[in-house]
Parts: C-alpha cells; structure tokens; sequence
C-alpha cells in the first residue's frame, strides 16, 4: 500500500457536506490545507507489547467489541430527496470524466434495500470501443478491505473464531518481530490496522513479485510500532489477519469467501483471485495519465499476494448486493446471512485514525475493514477507497442509518474521482446541490501526494561535481539480504546490472553511474517512483579490491536495504 492508497482510504472517510468537512479537517482546512490531516499520524503512549495481561484481549475489553444499541437518529433523508439527487448524478459523473478524461466509470445507489441506480460510462479499454456496464468487473484495489471484513464475521458469527482471539490459534505460521505481539494479535488488531506493522510492510515485495507465504513468513523482520496504541495501515497486516480467519474455517481465502459470501448474495462476477477477473469478457483494463486528459492501459496489476487486504474483483451490480447486505445488518432479501452483532462489531470504532488537527475539528477512526465517522447529526458514516498507482480507483460510501449507500469504480489512476462522486452525491442528497467542490478537493490532495512521493535525491540532475566509478569489477558479485533474498551485480556490453526478485522471476535493473560509488536504477512496482539509488561501500579501512555492500535506497524504507557481499 503506497502513500497515494493510504490518503485515498482516508478521503473516503471525510463526511459529505461543507459544514461537517470543515469540523473534520480543521475550519479554514478545505482543500490543500487538509493534507496534514490526512498524513499517516500514530499516537505513541504505550510502550510495545502494552496492553492486557489477558492473550485473548484486545487493546479494549472485550466487552467493548460488542454493539451497543443503535441511538435513536431520525433519518433526514426521504424518497424524494433520493429521486433528485440520483437526477443529478449522471452530471456528476460525466462532468468528473470530462475534466480528467478517465476512461470509464460505474456506480450504483442502493437505498431503503433497493438498487435505485446502476449504469457504467466511459470505455473499459481507452481507444476501443467496449463499454463499460453495470456488469463490467472491475479490480477494486482496497475496498477489498471491507468485503474481507464482512467474511470474516461471518466466521466470528458461526463461532469458528473469535475477534478477541489470538490468531497464531489458528495460524501457527504467523510471527511479528515482537514475540509478544505475535503471541497476542488478534483479528480485530490486524484487521484494524493496530497489529504495529508499519504502513508499507511488505509491500516491496509484492512489487518484486514475491508470492504471498514468501511475503508474510518475512514480515517478523519489519521494525513495529507500539502495539494496539498506534494505528498503521498495512496490507499484509490485515491480510494476517483474514486469512488466520480462512485457516479457522480451513478453506483458502478465495473459496471461503466465494462459499459464505459471494454466493449467497449471488455476486457471480467477484472473485478474489486474479485469474477469475483476467478471464472476465467483460472487465475494465486499468490505465494510467498520459497527458493531456489522455490514458493508457500501460499495466497489469495482479494483486493475489496480498488478498484478502486487496485482489477482489467485482462490478457495481454485485457490489449493490453486498452494500444492501451492510445496510440490512446482515441480511439478505429477508434472509440472515451473517450474524448481526457479528458484522456489527466492524462498523464500530477500533482505531483513532485521524486524530482532530484543532480542538474544533472531528475525530476520525478506523473498524474493521471500514472508515468510521459521525457527522453534524450524529449520523453513522462508513466508507473505504481504493487505489492502484498502476491504473485502479474505487470507493464506497454508507449512511446505514439512512439506509442509503454508493459505490463507484473506475479504470484509471487515482486522482479522488470515485471518492468526489461518492461525496458529491450524498451531499446532494442531503442539502439538494454540493456544497463543496468535490473534485477540486480530491484532486489538489492527490496533487500533493505526487510531490510527497517524490524521491529525497533526484537522480536525474548530475552533481556538480562527479566522482568517477571504479572499475566494474568492484561492484560486481553476488550480495545477500535476509529479507529481499539474493542480489546479483553484473555487467553485460560494458554496463553494469543488477538483478534481484524471487528465483526463477528476478527483474533485471540497468544501472547508470550517478556519483563515485553511487548508480541510479529505475524503481519498478506499484510504489514506484522514478529513479532510485544504489549505493555500494568499500571496506572498512576504504581498501580492497572490491565493494563489502550495497545500499537500494528505494527499498531501504524501514532499514531493510542493504545487501552484504556473500
């Protein structure tokens, strides 16, 4: 999960009209002025491993994780008011395609149990000209997230496992760098981002294309955070999590959710695995910018490594089911599904997420799988985005107290389009037009975050003043990582490469002379961003023939990078 998905999720939980988004992000925050908001923030007042002396507790009594009654909230919405928003939203929708000219779009309105709107826009492949339908699958990134939460209670319903129970209970495999922490988390921890991975553990790997047991059996060597008194949102945390769910149920991940959720809603176009939506005949290929309003279907982003954290597939008819689901509190065309204080259990808070900027601004939290907020009416709000920098950009957004939700997918880079016609719609269902440019918002944020993303050295501009390399072969020969695995330097034609990744897949990566013993090589992967460094150390003393290692800056993020000469 790179930082772009980590902001994406956090728009997805700013409530929907001007007055409320101002208590969330500060008064006077709107717009560019919200980012410190919404950047990663921890709350570091315990030590690691703090908590209850009891295995089998969360950060909270367990008490705690149980519903509490619903407050009496008179809803403020009425079918009318519904009806002349949904007359608006095909506007929206074609107003956000034309301004960033993302090639296709599907939503779908579920309200008071019915599916009131579903329709798709645009093309699934820029330059062809397929269409994109209320059936159209597309990959859903990080909403993901919430659809692993709802098979996950429905496990905790039928009592195969616990939220407050330790996972390695069912998952003896599972290990954290603290040996407290592994023999503590819980689902709950894991699935609420409080586990102490930090955001991005794992991720890089999944870029080299490492395989999911690889990528987990690895992660007792990323740095934690303080346990259950911090929150870090971590793919491969929370795919620990669900999956020591699927080892309690003893079925794959893929085949449980497809058996206890997809079916029975009759969801036939979602799949976790990535096969199932590469044979789909009618699937939007992901796209990224090419300038100028124009895309390109430049990637493949196969994400089952990290399923159930990300990986689903699915089109907004199937995902009107699964929201009517949500808002039913677990049931289905009358029919229970799941247990309702089960699921209800992931629609309450776990995690402070976004701590308020300024004393009159609102707190924002974290469930289970699901952004978590109240508004000026003390109105649940549940919502989660998604994003693939290579081409992918979903969000939903819930009222259950009004019984209203929208989702909304689409096939191109983010630039916060699904999460400004989520917001657009609900604020023009509650105050009859939006009240806050919607689109301008999300996008001067994701603006940001292309600067933030940036590399600290921009190995693009030559220094000053260069120091020459040294002969090849002092930086040639084979280095070891723990970690990453085998590193490899060689040179073919005169250039120097260097070759990393899991056997029988490694990437080759060209290197260009930067600096003395620094070359640049170009980052790969969702995270990536441009050139990255590597940087090669002689000996101690600063003799011998040849470099004891090498530093990948890109891949040094939490002090993992360095690859000594085997």
């Amino acid at each position: 999960m790179n930082q772009r998905e980590y902001i994406a999720m956090k728009i997805g939980s700013l409530p929907s009209d001007r007055r409320s988004l101002l208590k969330a992000v500060g008064v006077g925050a709107v717009g560019i002025a919200g980012m410190p908001m919404l950047a990663a923030c921890t709350t570091q007042s315990a030590p690691a491993g703090a908590g209850s002396s009891d295995p089998g507790a969360s950060g909270t009594p367990s008490a705690s994780l149980l519903p509490a009654p619903e407050p009496q909230v008179k809803p403020l919405l009425d079918q009318q008011k519904v009806n002349d928003a949904l007359a608006k939203l095909d506007g929206m929708v074609q107003s956000a395609m034309e301004s960033t000219g993302v090639p296709g779009v599907a939503v779908a309105v579920v309200y008071r149990d019915q599916m009131l709107y579903a329709k798709g826009f645009g093309v699934r492949e820029s330059g062809k000209p397929e269409t994109v339908d209320a059936d159209t699958v597309f990959q859903l990134a990080s909403v993901s997230k919430p659809l692993a939460s709802t098979v996950a209670a429905v496990a905790v319903g039928r009592k195969a496992i616990s939220w407050t129970e330790p996972v390695i209970n069912h998952s003896p495999g599972f290990a954290l760098k603290d040996p407290y922490v592994t023999r503590n988390a819980t689902a709950a921890d894991l699935l609420s981002h409080q586990g102490g991975l930090k955001t991005g553990a794992g991720d890089l790997l999944e870029d080299l294309g490492f395989d999911q047991s690889y990528i987990l059996s690895h992660l007792n060597q990323q740095p934690l955070d303080f346990f259950r008194s911090s929150y870090n949102y971590s793919n491969f945390g929370y795919t620990a999590g669900a999956l020591a769910v699927a080892d309690a149920m003893k079925l794959p991940w893929a085949d449980l959710a497809e058996e206890v959720l997809f079916k029975p809603l009759g969801m036939t176009s979602t799949s976790y695995r990535h096969a199932d939506y590469q044979k789909a005949s009618n699937r939007a290929l992901i796209h990224v910018p090419a300038g100028n309003k124009t895309w390109v279907a430049k990637y493949s982003r196969d994400a089952d490594a990290e399923a159930p954290a990300g990986g689903a597939s699915s089109s907004v008819h199937d995902l009107a089911r699964w929201i009517r689901l949500q808002l039913a509190n677990g049931s289905f065309e009358g029919k229970e599904v799941i247990d309702p204080d089960a699921l209800g259990v992931t629609h309450v808070p776990h995690a402070v997420s976004g701590p308020p900027p300024t004393p009159a601004a609102r707190t924002r939290f974290y469930g289970l799988g699901w952004n978590v907020s109240y508004d000026d009416h003390a109105r649940l709000s549940l919502g989660h985005s998604g994003a693939f920098n290579l081409g992918a950009a979903t969000a939903v957004s819930l009222l259950p107290g009004e019984q209203l939700g929208i989702v909304a997918l689409t096939n191109g880079r983010p630039q916060g389009i699904p999460e400004a016609i989520c917001a657009a719609f609900l604020d023009t269902a509650q105050n009859g037009a939006p009240t806050v440019d919607w689109l301008g918002f999300t996008a001067g944020v994701f603006q940001k975050i292309d600067e933030a993303e940036k590399p600290k050295v921009d190995y693009s501009k030559t220094p000053p003043r260069v120091e020459p390399a040294r002969g090849n072969d002092f930086y040639v020969g084979s280095y070891a990582n723990s970690y990453y695995g085998p590193l490899s330097v060689a040179v073919e034609s005169g250039v120097l490469s260097l070759e990393l990744g899991p056997a029988g897949r490694t990437t080759k990566f060209a290197l260009k002379h930067f600096d003395g013993n620094t070359f640049s090589f170009e980052s790969i992967g969702e995270n990536a961003n441009g050139l990255a460094g590597a940087i090669f150390a002689p000996g101690a003393d600063g003799a011998g023939g040849t470099a004891s290692s090498v530093r990948l800056d890109f891949y040094d993020q939490t002090g993992l990078g360095t690859f000594t000469r085997g």
